[in-house]
């Protein structure tokens, strides 16, 4: 069954299965079909995202246990809600000492059973898997190891000892096993598994393999079998293999139960159609909605105070496409060295055996790759070795990249390679073993690239809207108008109908409340930047200033424990002044004193002056998001405690236990905002669940046009000629321009009642200033002719004349 709506639940040790079964009521009435729970397959212990999975045959104990999740479904059923269960297919948790799969194969090598499981380069090693978690040169290390039974012990990790090496000298054990114990500081150069991103604590499964297939989905698919489990998210599909075949496969295993998939399109990438799934996750839906709300002459303005204000130098920071192509350069070069290296290895074989492929140098097959993967505008091509090659996977290798790829080689032969590396990354050279190898793991690196030195780099460094840098966003161009945006959800009507839309993950940046705040600011460009310069309290240097302030007003309360670690992480993100693997404490402590004085300290009463005279904006742009989310396209997906208002900043800031309703029928207490936005938010699901026709697969959309001279700063359009939702949009840019005047809104034929307001009634032609006069955001529907004849207007029906008034 197609969920109406989901509800993100991050269970975890702080909120197990136990504490979820107790929010079912409310959640219930809130009105959503499904609860959606992060990952609950065993997880190295402590893990607070279950990402990091050790055991795929079993329900994690810290959380309840089968037994737990089990019960946790049935009471959900008894409630009428089904589950959606997150998985994991690409990575397990590197921590032998919980994986028994890679324990067996440190203990055994290659010739383990398990070995399969695993994207191990054996032969890079010198028969070795690199172990990247000395905190030192082993030298430095050695007193630390010890030998305990069959295990080799350094403090808290552990590792299996190969059979008949337990006596040896420690010298000598060292080199008799499998694996090499390494500085941590190797991963990037001397790494020879594949790896999640550039994260060597999360090691690389080979599911395209039936058997490790079969292995690592039993357990779901039981659940699934046993009606546990309705429908899946499926976590990180780029980094697999071959992620159509993968999904072609999960579909039949599950019988076609709705599935989506974490996937980031950029720009108008579409997905795949040949994917067994209902759709992305929603992050393309993100995108869309908060660009409804970003003002594109101001966001402009903005760029100009930011670069004034900042003096970024124009390559890290100061303009978005250079930002990305230096962050992107500083990636494949440092983070992804080893990835890099297994691709010229693998093309250097190739090219080996193939007489006319001979004479490339490593050299240049290096630069080759480096030059074309910085240039892949999307995550990654889909295509096999051997196979055909889509139109949409040739797009992101054209003739034009490769040109400017050939251009870093001064000799026009040797510039040749380019073309080669670009064929065997279109699998256009061949199938063999290596093809296949190279084709697969090009595609795998170019995913790891953009995510990291786009999402995890650019994002933090170009900031003149920190809003703009969201999971799928493009601060570059982040403004989206009214025709972009039903061109995209008609789209979707007529393609992925049943595809997921967010506004808030537990992988956002910033929650979509934050961020509706923060777009404001694209609005009164000029009044922000004239505040900065009232806000003299001394920063370590001013991008990380303009970035806090930012944070601080986005946020709207002046939390250190909750502002300090999130700019903390925001500029060792951001790589420029210090990084994860290269701190300076130094820095970072001026960072930590600057924020603590500053937008956690009695400056903040200056940004929270500025933004009380903006609340009238920033509700609207609250309101307006979610709305729209709720009755677009697409299955919505709440993220836990975002049915009010919900200001969260970036991991693990966001991924905080759920807090427990005040009571099972609601959240007694909430004022304000936040109790406006549960209303809406509740009328919404509600709607969506009592009539699943008109939003689901077989639902229409339609655009609808205001007309009149404040047209563009309204939103509207109708659902299966049933549900109609107008929102006002650039509300501040309205409101100086003098408001809606004569502007109105033409609704189709009948009578519509206002659900947020029942007592009010439209038809035909609706000035925009009666209809959004009590808030921001309209949720009509279409009163049948049943009612209309219970209420004496059975002739509205068929008279729908515009004269007759908006209100009854």
């Amino acid at each position: 069954m197609t969920p109406t709506a989901t509800y993100r639940l991050q269970i975890q040790p702080e909120f197990p299965f136990s504490a979820a079964e107790k929010a079912v009521p409310y959640l219930a009435a809130l009105g959503v079909s499904h609860l959606h729970l992060s990952p609950v397959l065993d997880a190295v212990p402590g893990s607070t995202h279950g990402y990091d999975v050790v055991d795929h045959a079993r329900v994690r104990d810290e959380l309840g246990g089968e037994r737990g999740l089990r019960g946790l479904a049935r009471t959900a059923r008894t409630h009428g809600l089904g589950l959606v269960l997150d998985i994991v297919p690409n990575h397990m948790a590197a921590a032998p000492r919980f994986n028994r799969p890679l324990w067996e194969v440190l203990r055994e090598g290659p010739g383990s059973p398990y070995a399969r499981w695993f994207d191990i380069d054996w032969e890079a090693g010198g028969g070795k898997v690199l172990l990247p978690v000395l905190g030192h040169r082993i030298g430095d290390e050695l007193e630390q190891l010890t030998v305990d039974g069959e295990v080799l012990r350094y403090y808290q990790h552990a590792f299996p000892l190969r059979e008949g090496t337990a006596q040896l000298p420690l010298q000598e054990l060292l080199d008799a096993q499998w694996y090499r114990l390494g500085w941590w500081r190797l991963a990037r150069t001397e790494l020879n598994y594949r790896r999640f991103f550039t994260i060597s604590d999360l090691i690389g499964v080979r599911v395209e393999d039936p058997e490790v297939f079969a292995a690592t989905h039993a357990k779901v698919l039981e659940l699934m079998d046993d009606g546990v489990v309705d429908g899946l998210r499926v976590d990180h599909p780029d980094g697999l293999a071959d992620p159509g075949a993968y999904l072609r496969r999960l579909g039949e295993a599950t019988g076609g139960r709705w599935t989506v998939v974490e996937k980031i399109l950029t720009g108008d990438e579409p997905l795949p159609a040949d994917w067994a799934v209902a759709g992305t996750t929603g992050y393309d839906a993100l995108h869309r909605i908060d660009g409804l709300f970003t003002d594109p002459a101001g966001l402009d303005e903005l760029a100009r105070h930011y670069r004034a204000f900042a003096d970024p130098p124009a390559d890290r920071g100061g303009y978005w496409a250079s930002t990305v192509r230096r962050a992107a350069y500083k990636v494949i070069t440092h983070e992804l060295a080893a990835e890099t290296t297994f691709l010229v290895r693998t093309a250097e074989q190739i090219c080996a055996a193939d007489p006319a492929l001979r004479d490339h140098a490593p050299w240049a097959l290096r630069v080759a790759l480096r030059e074309l993967l910085v240039r892949v505008p999307v995550y990654r091509p889909y295509v096999t070795a051997g196979g055909p090659t889509p139109d949409a996977a040739e797009a992101t290798l054209d003739a034009e990249t490769v040109r400017q790829a050939a251009a870093s080689f001064t000799v026009a032969e040797e510039a040749s390679v380019v073309a080669v590396v670009r064929d065997l990354a279109l699998g256009k050279r061949g199938s063999g073993p290596a093809h296949a190898a190279f084709c697969a793991r090009f595609a795998q690196t170019a995913s790891a690239l953009r995510a990291k030195s786009v999402e995890d780099t650019a994002f933090y460094r170009y900031t003149p809207l920190i809003s703009a840098g969201e999971v799928g966003g493009d601060p570059g161009t982040p403004a989206v108008s009214p025709r972009e945006f039903h061109a995209f959800c008609t789209r979707l009507a007529r393609d992925w109908p049943a595809t997921g839309t967010v506004l808030t993950t537990h992988d956002t940046k910033r929650s979509a409340d934050v961020r509706a705040r923060t777009a404001v600011l694209t609005e009164c460009p000029g009044g922000w930047a004239d505040l900065l310069t009232r806000l003299t309290t001394p920063a370590p240097d001013p991008q990380v200033a303009w970035v806090a302030w930012q944070t601080a007003f986005g946020f709207g309360a002046p939390d250190g424990e909750r502002l300090g670690p999130a700019l903390l992480k925001s500029v060792r993100e951001a790589g420029l002044l210090t990084s994860w693997t290269e701190q300076d404490p130094a820095y970072e402590q001026a960072v930590a004193d600057f924020v603590a004085a500053g937008p956690a300290g009695p400056p903040h009463a200056a940004i929270a002056a500025f933004a009380d005279g903006l609340g009238p904006y920033v509700r609207a742009n609250v309101l307006g998001a979610t709305l729209v989310q709720l009755t677009m396209p697409g299955v919505p997906d709440l993220y836990q405690g975002t049915e009010g208002l919900y200001l969260a900043l970036m991991d693990p800031d966001n991924r905080r236990p759920m807090p427990p309703p005040a009571d099972p029928g609601g959240r007694s207490g909430l004022e304000g905002l936040s109790a406006e936005k549960l209303a809406v938010t509740t009328t919404a699901l509600l709607l969506r669940r009592e009539y699943p026709e008109l939003f689901g697969e077989s639902g229409t959309y339609a655009p609808l046009a205001a007309q009149g001279p404040a047209a563009d700063h309204c939103l509207a359009f109708c659902r299966s000629g049933e549900v109609v939702t107008a929102v006002t949009r650039l509300s501040l840019r309205l409101a100086e321009a003098g408001g809606w005047r004569e502007t109105s809104l033409t609704l189709p034929t009948g009578r519509w009642s206002d659900l947020l307001s029942p007592e009010r009634e439209f038809t035909g032609t609706v000035r925009l200033d009666e209809l959004l006069d009590r808030r921001p955001v309209a949720l009509l529907k279409r009163l049948a002719p049943a009612e209309l004849r219970n209420a004496g207007l059975a002739t509205a029906e068929r008279d729908p004349r515009p004269e007759a008034g908006a209100r009854p």
